[in-house]
């Protein structure tokens, strides 16, 4: 099948050239638009058929407010700010603002709530409740009261607006921002670190070619999907890291293999259907199995994690396709041109290409010798890295974790610092009942909860339904809040019961996600399993494979944990984690990790089928592939690492645990741990019962490889240095 792809490519290649073009030029003007049509409200982090949601829905229908959106004008003035007497005048310009928007239903301030003064008494809160509001609206909205707020002189440089909804605008607006920075600085790092990596400049260009069709498909596909389900606006983040990283991954691998058999064939079409065979089924399997990992969550209903997985499956999709498609007709067209624009010396040279190759076969060689040594001490250095995994806690996003240049984030920071317990947020209780029987008494009870400040009389909603609210102690989602919320839960209820509020949305949002992960993990492991299988012909392999991925995962964690929750390298101590980030995290990092794994046991397949034995086939393996992998795995790091530029914590959480993964998956997993362990195992490493070994004969995956490749000529030790002349160089 590889074969015939790569000679029909090679046969109608600039047909293909001309093709890739036009659905890139096709991709690029339909999914331009993609952007105004992402969401980034509290509800995509909403499980649709949560009790919080009925609750919040039956509050929105009685009252017409939307408890997730909303206005907090914070205002500064020189006069002492009392309960009595005539506001100053930028308080009234505020609350007159507010009122004259046609999307606030409700404004309150301190004449009705004396706590909405600050401390110090010269600052105060004036809220604006709204009804429900689409994307678009909410746009115009933010940007009109800003503008408004400046235009006043009796408010500009005294007040700043924040609040739920301009906290969702604002969000988008630094994530885009952020976005463009980090491309800005990432591409010209891993432009000039493929240059030394490919020794060439034609070379180098090639994957990041392949990243901007990749980025590009992605973003028409995208556009697709927003016709059909809300997309986050946190997936374009995830495209651009992600198909950035997988294009360099998938075109160094296919890239380097091209230049071996260039060398050895010649620029005709044999070179192509070895590479296409060889390297083409291992970007193939291995676009299965990060695809896999990614589409594993999409079985959690939040429209944020399904949105990020259909992102990441659509990226990794259109990576792949350039790379089995598109690369291999630009490889057959450019030839010897693809070690163009290099220098000269780089090209004649093979020693250095000799000497990485020594150096990963004599690493593989010494950890082999001593495998239960090794597999002891990298094991170990793991779970110490994953220590702090076990005080991990989790968090929400809100408008605490927005930076601080910002209005809504400078807001939130003063809400916390100069004011006291306000209620805009409580933890609001909806009862199913057409009557207040036994309320007043479920009222004291709530009341009577360990962390609950206060609780309201019961107000009728509709003719079925009553709200209590209660104030809770602290930040809505820091400990002692979640404590005293889960307690409320907890608390007998004389009829149905549901909870909303930015406390209750939370253990909501957490306790659906723990609900779904066995299910996630169940996707993730049975096709990761699969595919493996279907790659190797092992059943032990694959399950290698998920002890370590899991020991790298594990340890991302741990390293998140010590940053983030801590506050190390730099960062500041937050509550928790933000709780969406485990998920994303270890989609990303497992189906990395496999996809690195697939490129080394190809090259160990490719060593055993030409008859060498275990350990020297690993050994050899590790050699032609090693820099490779690493240089991959570097390369990807800049890519995904480059999100933790953001201001926005759990983008920033997203891009370092990823990065700091595949670090250790290109370090301690493949240098160390994968060595020792088939060492360990030897011959059994390929052990399948025999009815798999026949349905697996039966499937013929096996011939799937092409042609046959030479028999790889033994990387020497060191006291066999003359024999190094025979090692084919690998070119990169």
């Amino acid at each position: 099948m590889f074969t015939a792809l790569g000679s029909a490519l090679h046969g109608r290649r600039r047909a293909s050239l001309l093709l890739t073009l036009l659905i890139t030029v096709l991709a690029a003007v339909f999914g331009g638009s993609v952007g105004d049509r992402l969401t980034n409200g509290l509800s995509d982090y909403d499980d649709p058929g949560g009790g919080n949601v009925v609750a919040r829905e039956t509050i929105t229908r009685a009252t017409g407010i939307d408890s997730q959106q909303g206005y907090l004008l914070l205002v500064r003035t020189d006069e002492q700010l009392r309960g009595a007497g005539a506001p100053p005048a930028a308080v009234t310009a505020a609350v007159r603002l507010l009122k004259d928007r046609p999307e606030v239903e409700r404004v309150v301030d301190y004449s009705a709530d004396p706590a909405l003064i600050s401390r110090d008494g010269h600052s105060t809160v004036v809220v604006g409740a709204v009804r429900p509001m689409a994307e678009p609206e909410t746009k115009a909205a933010e940007q009109e009261l800003q503008r408004a707020v400046k235009d006043d002189p009796a408010l500009n440089g005294r007040a700043w607006l924040g609040g739920a909804t301009p906290g969702h605008v604002q969000v988008a607006q630094v994530s885009d921002t952020d976005l463009a920075e980090a491309e800005g600085l990432a591409t010209p790092v891993i432009l000039i670190a493929l240059f030394l990596v490919f020794r060439g400049l034609v070379a180098a260009l090639v994957p990041l070619l392949g990243a901007v069709v990749s980025l590009l498909l992605t973003m028409a596909g995208l556009r697709i999907a927003t016709t059909a389900m809300d997309v986050s606006t946190g997936a374009m983040s995830l495209a651009f890291a992600l198909g950035l990283g997988l294009s360099i991954d998938f075109g160094l691998l296919i890239v380097t293999r091209y230049r071996e058999e260039l060398a050895e064939h010649g620029p005709g079409a044999e070179a192509l259907r070895r590479t296409v065979a060889t390297a083409g089924r291992t970007v193939l399997f291995s676009a299965l199995t990060v695809a896999a990992a990614l589409l594993a969550i999409m079985v959690f209903p939040h429209p944020y994690l399904r949105s990020m997985g259909l992102a990441g499956v659509i990226t990794v999709v259109s990576a792949a396709l350039f790379a089995l498609l598109g690369l291999p007709a630009l490889l057959a067209v450019l030839g010897h041109r693809i070690n163009a624009l290099a220098p000269r010396r780089w090209q004649r040279s093979a020693a250095a290409g000799q000497a990485t190759a020594g150096r990963w076969h004599r690493l593989a060689s010494a950890v082999m010798r001593r495998p239960a040594v090794f597999t002891l001490v990298a094991t170990a250095v793991l779970l110490l890295v994953a220590s702090p995994l076990t005080g991990v806690r989790f968090t929400g996003v809100d408008p605490t974790s927005l930076p601080k240049d910002i209005s809504a984030g400078q807001v939130a920071a003063r809400l916390g610092g100069d004011f006291g317990e306000i209620a805009t947020s409580p933890f609001q209780i909806v009862l199913d009942t057409a009557d207040d029987t036994g309320l007043q008494e479920y009222a004291r009870r709530v009341a009577a909860v360990p962390g609950v400040e206060s609780v309201g009389e019961p107000q009728r909603l509709d003719a079925g339904h009553w709200e209590i609210d209660a104030v809770l102690a602290g930040n809505p989602l820091d400990g002692p809040a979640l404590r005293a919320g889960e307690r409320v839960q907890d608390v007998a209820a004389p009829v149905t019961a549901r909870f909303t509020g930015t406390t209750a949305d939370f253990l909501a949002q957490r306790g659906s996600i723990a609900d779904r992960l066995p299910l996630a993990f169940g996707v993730l492991a049975g096709v990761t399993v699969l595919l493996l299988f279907a790659f190797s012909g092992s059943v032990l392999l694959p399950l290698l494979a998920l002890v370590m991925n899991l020991l790298s995962t594990g340890a991302a964690f741990g390293f998140l944990v010590w940053v983030f929750q801590d506050g190390n390298l730099g960062f500041a101590a937050h509550s928790g984690l933000e709780t969406t980030t485990p998920v994303l995290v270890f989609a990303l990092a497992f189906g990395l990790s496999t996809d690195y794994n697939v490129f080394l046991l190809g090259r160990i397949k490719e060593a055993r089928a030409a008859g060498r034995g275990d350990r020297e086939a690993v050994a050899d393996g590790l050699a032609q592939i090693g820099s490779t992998v690493t240089s991959a795995a570097a390369l990807f790091c800049v890519a995904v690492g480059a999100l933790a530029m953001s201001r926005l914590v759990f983008v920033q959480e997203l891009g370092l645990g990823a990065a700091f993964s595949v670090l250790l998956d290109a370090t301690v997993v493949r240098a160390l741990l994968v060595p020792a362990l088939m060492a360990l195992l030897g011959s059994a490493t390929w052990w399948a019962p025999g009815p798999l070994r026949r349905l697996h004969a039966a499937l013929r995956l096996d011939r799937m490889e092409g042609p046959a490749a030479p028999e790889p000529a033994p990387v020497p030790e060191p006291a066999a240095a003359p024999a190094a002349e025979r090692v084919r160089r690998p070119v990169a």
